[in-house]
């Protein structure tokens, strides 16, 4: 067993991206699976366009309570856990896979908190490190004003998702606990800081994490509406809270699209594809760092061509329809595709590296302690060549990347509005098609991390 996880994590970037695709998935029809796929995507679109009225999404009330925990409380406490993160990534072992700070992070923040609030709606807002932190600290100084921050719209929240990216899919080491801690110390006094000077409000657009969340959560079909002590628990098909939200402005759309780009350029970056094209051989890989200024490029190079498209598509539609539909509501259709291909990208990771996670909060200190009252058990990655298992974690997150598109149709449909010509769909149906097909390809090709 540890020579299995030694060899994983000798790839590079492997240890917290997606898992190596197994043997298994390649002998699969995934070819018959994509093509399925984006007929179901372009039929779903044109009979869409075509018809006389779509599916209602509407909202309803599940039951109303009072809050058991206020998000001071809950916010501070994930404060300090934050905080005890940050010591043990900068005092406890270089080992990422024996480290709570790696495991807690990439495992816990970046993969199960934006799954689950996929499905039951925003979890980041009551643990989010800053909310009760700022309360105090603004209380404290009697500070109730702005510092203007809030011209700046979600520009700050781009930039650091930006440098967030590039940490994650293309330096060095991302997942060295030492090297993790002290960046994400020095992130949370920024933003916080920052935070008290504006408002804790910013924080919901200018902060890329309290952002990225709050925008996957809304295509959750539950999710709760929170109205002083009371808290309400809603339900709706997927994306119902995405119809009720104003047009995004240009800095909100400029983030939307860098959140599509890093998603598929982090897949990109591991396919046997991209190493071809940039001269690496993916089964005798030079590191991180021999490829750090190309993928730095792919990755900028990306975004481009992801807003190049959204932004050619739009316009094309505009000119069919005759009219110019404004681009800012369309842009909401594209939460659902980055929340589904989220899930879908890192379903495998969470399995594999979410198992060292799962072991790690169990015996937090390695002394063989039961805490959350599991029996030691081994980190097994045996299932990767299961050729019973691996059809069905593929046919889980094909069934993830197929709901987002056809998810992301109905929103298109909708958002644009009823009065539109039909033959104006038909520029976002391609692109909606490529994009099915370009990230189950992602997920379904052969890749070396």
């Amino acid at each position: 067993m540890k020579g299995l996880a030694g060899a994983f994590m000798l790839l590079p970037g492997a240890a917290f991206a997606c898992a190596l695709p197994p043997s298994v998935i390649l002998t699969l029809p995934t070819g018959h699976y994509i093509t399925g796929a984006a007929i179901t995507v372009a039929v779903t679109a044109v009979m869409g366009a075509f018809a006389d009225r779509l599916p209602r999404m509407t909202a309803a009330q599940v039951m109303e309570r009072r809050i058991l925990l206020p998000v001071s409380v809950s916010s501070y406490l994930s404060f300090l856990c934050f905080c005890g993160l940050v010591l043990i990534g900068i005092f406890g072992a270089r080992d990422p896979m024996h480290n709570l700070m790696t495991l807690v992070f990439w495992t816990g923040v970046w993969i199960v908190v934006p799954i689950g609030s996929v499905l039951f709606g925003n979890l980041w807002r009551s643990i989010n490190p800053w909310t009760a932190p700022v309360r105090i600290m603004r209380t404290l100084l009697g500070r109730t004003g702005t510092a203007g921050l809030s011209r700046f719209g979600h520009w700050p929240a781009v930039t650091l998702y930006a440098g967030f990216a590039w940490f994650q899919i293309v330096s060095l080491s991302p997942d060295d606990p030492y090297e993790l801690a002290v960046l994400a110390m020095a992130y949370w006094l920024v933003i916080f800081v920052l935070a008290v000077a504006e408002g804790e409000d910013w924080l919901e657009q200018g902060e890329f994490l309290t952002v990225f969340m709050g925008y996957l959560a809304k295509v959750a079909p539950f999710w709760l509406e929170l109205h002083g002590n009371r808290a309400r628990l809603m339900r709706g098909w997927p994306g119902t809270q995405i119809l009720a939200m104003p047009p995004l402005p240009v800095s909100a759309m400029a983030f939307v699209t860098l959140a599509l780009a890093a998603l598929t350029f982090d897949g990109l970056a591991e396919t046997f594809w991209w190493q071809g094209l940039i001269g690496e051989n993916p089964l005798e890989p030079t590191g991180r760092s021999a490829v750090m200024g190309v993928n730095t490029l792919g990755l900028i190079g990306v975004w481009a061509m992801t807003i190049s498209t959204i932004w050619a598509v739009i316009r094309a539609g505009q000119m069919i329809s005759g009219k110019r539909f404004a681009p800012g509501p369309v842009m909401l259709s594209f939460l659902a595709i980055a929340a589904g291909y989220h899930a879908a990208h890192y379903l495998v990771t969470l399995l594999t590296v979410g198992q060292y996670t799962l072991a790690a909060l169990n015996d937090p200190l390695f002394r063989g302690d039961e805490v959350l009252g599991l029996p030691p058990f081994y980190v097994s990655f045996g299932f990767l060549t299961d050729s019973r298992i691996m059809p069905l974690i593929y046919a889980v997150q094909f069934v993830a990347i197929l709901g987002a598109h056809v998810l992301a149709v109905l929103l298109a449909l909708r958002l644009v509005g009823t009065d539109t010509r039909a033959t104006a769909h038909l520029p976002m149906t391609a692109l909606m098609v490529g994009y099915t097909v370009l990230g189950l390809w992602l997920l379904s090709t052969a890749r070396s991390g």
